[in-house]
């Protein structure tokens, strides 16, 4: 018996990498799943790879960035499986330029993937979801969107990038609490692992035998199985950090300083004399680059 018995689940971009680890992970947890990716190649050999073991998936090579590919990519799901119980928003692509040297269609590239792939997917979801319930289903739906600490912390020569993904985990909280009265939870996770976008990063980074592997990209899936499962019936609208053997859950923006002025607007000069109260002990340069362990 596995966690997703009987759900059918689509992963986006899961020809390779976090995809492709998702997808063999939702499959041995016995879901049935559509592996979605623009390489048909690719996406085949991670179905092959699935029925090998034993279990059940279709390939599905629609772009998702598209509204008219992530609708076809969803249709497709419903009318092989009946419905879609899960959806892993994965796909994406890097076009990295500093902001004083990116051209506008390294901007919109990105910003079409992943953000657009994400809302497009979800809308279409979230619309199966809506009217399944409405008549009078009991909905057990799941979406786990791909963020990333780029988008968290905002890392130089990402700014394409790191938008799409500040965007995604905003989206995650407005699609919870948007979807939630229909059974839909919906998650977001920001993955540290080693892929075809990281590879000049990481690539190097490769453990001595029989060691673990913190940057394997199959370190991601079970958070992904977990949060796809009913066993996280309950948790929606989060954001997870997650890296080889650890799970981080993250907090949005919250106050960390407050003034006030007895009922009337601030004058600049009024502001200037006071800026250390709103501060307090803290910084009033760049935030933080991540966090420790």
């Amino acid at each position: 018996m596995g966690l997703l018995d009987g759900r059918c689940a689509l992963v986006t971009g899961a020809g390779r990498g976090i995809g492709r680890a998702e997808a063999l992970l939702l499959a041995a947890e016995g879901a049935c799943v559509t592996v979605n990716d623009v390489d048909l190649s690719e996406a085949q050999a991670v179905v092959d790879e699935i029925h090998g073991a034993g279990g059940s998936a279709r390939a599905d090579d629609h772009d998702i960035s598209t509204w008219t590919g992530a609708g076809a990519a969803v249709d497709a799901v419903v009318a092989d499986g009946g419905r879609l119980d899960v959806l892993v928003n994965n796909a994406g692509i890097l076009r990295d330029a500093m902001s004083f040297s990116i051209d506008e269609e390294q901007w919109a590239d990105v910003i079409r993937v992943h953000l657009g792939g994400h809302a497009a997917c979800s809308h279409f979801a979230g619309a199966h979801w809506r009217e399944r319930s409405k008549a009078g289903e009991d909905v057990s739906g799941r979406i786990i969107n791909t963020a990333s600490e780029s988008g968290l912390y905002g890392l130089v020569g990402q700014i394409n990038y790191a938008a799409a993904k500040a965007g995604i985990a905003s989206m995650t909280i407005v699609l919870a609490r948007e979807l939630a009265k229909y059974g839909v939870t919906v998650n977001a996770i920001a993955p540290r692992a080693r892929t075809r976008m990281t590879e000049t990063v990481l690539g190097a980074l490769l453990p001595e035998e029989g060691a673990f592997d913190e940057w394997d990209p199959a370190n991601i899936a079970p958070v992904v199985g977990w949060l796809a499962s009913d066993s996280a019936a309950d948790v929606t609208g989060q954001v997870f950090v997650v890296n080889g053997d650890k799970v981080h859950r993250m907090s949005g923006w919250h106050r960390t300083g407050r003034i006030a002025n007895g009922g009337r607007a601030f004058t600049a000069a009024e502001l200037a004399e006071r800026a250390t109260e709103l501060f307090g002990e803290d910084s009033s340069g760049l935030p933080p680059m991540g966090f420790g362990e």
